[in-house]
C-alpha cells in the first residue's frame, strides 16, 4: 500500500506540473507566474520552498545528536532571512517589476556586476539542489532497497526536472499548495503518534531539557561561538540575495500580498521547523539505541535513520503520511531551486546573446538551461559526501560574500556605486578564499576560528565603502526598469 501511495503521489505531482504548463505563455509566466499569485499561494510557495529535505532529515538529526545550539543556521537564520526580506526588501523587489534579482544588479551597477553576481547566485543553488536530490534519492532508496542509492537519486532527479520543466513557477505554485498541506498534516500526525509512544509531549520535552538539547547557547569555547555565529549569519544574510526569494516576492499579485506572504511564510516556517526535531528526538526517547545511530560519522546513514524508523516501527497510515510529507518537502524545494538558477543564467548571463530572441525561443532556452542545472546538480549529489545541511550552507557562503553587500548598500546607501560594487567583490572573494587556508575550527586563537566567509563579508563592506568614496574611475548611469523591460521585449507591470 505504501509503495502504491508513493507512486500515485509522484504521478500526481508530475500531472499537476504538466497541467500548469497551460498557463505558461511567456518567460514572465515561467519565471514569476505572471505576477498574479494570491496570498495563500504566495504563502505556500515561501513556506514549502524553504521547508526542504535538510529541515526534515538533516537539521532534525543534528538536533537529536547535539541540541538546539548547533542548529543556529536553520531554522533560526533561515527564518530571520525571510522576516528581513519582508520588512526591508520586499517592497523594493516588487515595485521595480523585474524578472530576476540579477536585473536589480544590472540597473543599479551595470552589466559586469550583473553577470558576476548572477553567476555567484546561480552557483550557490547547486549545493541546495543537490541536497534535495540526495534526500529524494535517500527516501526512494529506503522505500525500494533493491535500488542502489545513486540509482534512486537519478530517478528522483528525473521526476523533479520533468514537472518543473513544463510549468515553471506555475508548476511550483500549484504543487506547493498541495505539498504544504501534506507537510503540515503529515508531520503533525506523525509527531502526535511518536510523542504518545514516548510517554507524551511532557516526557519528551523534559528529557530534551535534561540532556541540554534545548539550550540555545551551550557553548563554552570561542571556537564553538564562532561556528554558531557563522552559521546564523550565513543563512540569515546569505539567503537574502537569492533568486527563489526574489521570485516568491515578485510572483505575488500586489505589494501587500508580497509582504504578508513572505512574513507569514517565514514565521510559520520557524514554528513548524521544530516538528521534525521533536519527531527525531522522540525516537531516541522511545528507543535510546537511536542515540548511537545519530552519532554515526556517515552523514548519509544518519539521514536515513528517521525514514527507516518510520518504515519499520509505525503503522501503515503513519508511513503514508510521513513519506508524503517528506516527499512534499523535497519536491517543493527542489523544483524552486532548479528554476531559480535557470532563470538567472538565461536572463542575466546569456542575455547579450539572446537579446533578439523571441519569447518562444527564450522559453525553450530557459527549459534547456533548467535541464542542464538538473544534470550538474545530480552529478554533485551522486558524488558528494556532505550532509544536506552542509550542502545548503556552503551555497549561501557564495552569495553572502559576492552578492549581499552590493544589494543592501545599493538599496540603503545612496553613495553606493558601480566602482564600489566591483571593489566589494574583488576584495571580498580573495579574502574569503585566502582565509580558508588559515582557518582552524578548534583553534585556541580567536582569529583563526572565525569562519573565513565572515572575513570575506567584512572585506566586501570595506571594498564597497572605499570604492564608492574614491574618485570614480568606473562610471555607470543607473538604469530604468521600463527601459530594461523594453530592451528585453518583456512587458512591464501586471
Amino acid at each position: 500500500m505504501l509503495i502504491g501511495c508513493v507512486i500515485v503521489y509522484m504521478a500526481l505531482t508530475v500531472a499537476v506540473g504538466i497541467y500548469a504548463a497551460g498557463r505558461v505563455h511567456s518567460a514572465k509566466d515561467f519565471m514569476v507566474a505572471g505576477r498574479s499569485l494570491p496570498l495563500y499561494m504566495n504563502f505556500a510557495c515561501v513556506f514549502a520552498t524553504w521547508f526542504g529535505a535538510e529541515t526534515v532529515l538533516s537539521v532534525s538529526s543534528k538536533f537529536a545528536h547535539k541540541g538546539m545550539g548547533f542548529v543556529s543556521g536553520d531554522p533560526f537564520g533561515a527564518a530571520t532571512c525571510l522576516i528581513l526580506v519582508a520588512f526591508f526588501f520586499a517592497r523594493t523587489f516588487y515595485c521595480m517589476e523585474l524578472l530576476t534579482i540579477g536585473d536589480y544588479y544590472h540597473l543599479r551597477y551595470g552589466k559586469f556586476v550583473e553577470v558576476i553576481t548572477s553567476l555567484g547566485i546561480a552557483s550557490s543553488y547547486l549545493g541546495w539542489t543537490s541536497a534535495q536530490l540526495s534526500a529524494l534519492g535517500l527516501v526512494i532508496n529506503v522505500l525500494f532497497p533493491q535500488l542502489e542509492l545513486n540509482q534512486s537519486i537519478l530517478i528522483g532527479a528525473a521526476i523533479v526536472t520533468v514537472y518543473t520543466l513544463f510549468g515553471g513557477m506555475w508548476s511550483v505554485a500549484f504543487t506547493d499548495v498541495i505539498q504544504t498541506a501534506a507537510i503540515v498534516i503529515g508531520l503533525i500526525l506523525v509527531a502526535l503518534l511518536l510523542g504518545n509512544r514516548a510517554g507524551g509531549f511532557d516526557v519528551v520535552f523534559a528529557e530534551a531539557q535534561k540532556q541540554g538539547k534545548l539550550d540555545l547557547f551551550p557553548h563554552i569555547t570561542a571556537a564553538a561561538w564562532m561556528t554558531f555565529i557563522g552559521e546564523f549569519i550565513t543563512m540569515s544574510l546569505g539567503s537574502i540575495p537569492q533568486q527563489d526569494v526574489f521570485q516568491r516576492v515578485t510572483s505575488a499579485k500586489d505589494e501587500r500580498t508580497a509582504f504578508f506572504g513572505t512574513l507569514g511564510g517565514g514565521l510559520f516556517y520557524f514554528a513548524f521547523a521544530f516538528v521534525p526535531m521533536f519527531i527525531a528526538f522522540a525516537a531516541t526517547v522511545i528507543d535510546p539505541a537511536y542515540i548511537a545511530h545519530f552519532e554515526s560519522t556517515d552523514p548519509r546513514a544518519v539521514q536515513k535513520i528517521l525514514p527507516t524508523l518510520i518504515l519499520n516501527a509505525t503503522p501503515i497510515w503513519c508511513q503514508v503520511l510521513f513519506f508524503g510529507a517528506v516527499l512534499s518537502a523535497i519536491l517543493s524545494t527542489a523544483s524552486g531551486t532548479l528554476l531559480a538558477p535557470a532563470s538567472l543564467i538565461t536572463e542575466n548571463v546569456l542575455q547579450p546573446f539572446t537579446k533578439h530572441f523571441s519569447d518562444k525561443k527564450m522559453l525553450i532556452l530557459l527549459r534547456v538551461i533548467l535541464v542542464l542545472v538538473g544534470i550538474v546538480s545530480t552529478w554533485i549529489s551522486v558524488n558528494s559526501k556532505s550532509t544536506m545541511y552542509e550542502m545548503v550552507e556552503g551555497g549561501y557562503k557564495v552569495t553572502l560574500v559576492v552578492a549581499f553587500v552590493p544589494l543592501v548598500c545599493g538599496i540603503y546607501w545612496s553613495r553606493a556605486s558601480t566602482q564600489g560594487a566591483i571593489f566589494s567583490i574583488l576584495l571580498g572573494v580573495p579574502v574569503w578564499l585566502g582565509t580558508e587556508y588559515i582557518y582552524a575550527e578548534e583553534s585556541e586563537q580567536l582569529w583563526r576560528c572565525v569562519p573565513p566567509h565572515l572575513y570575506g563579508l567584512a572585506a566586501a563592506f570595506i571594498g564597497m565603502a572605499v570604492g564608492s568614496m574614491m574618485k570614480p574611475w568606473i562610471h555607470h548611469r543607473q538604469g530604468d526598469a521600463a527601459e530594461l523591460a523594453k530592451r528585453r521585449a518583456i512587458p512591464a507591470g501586471h
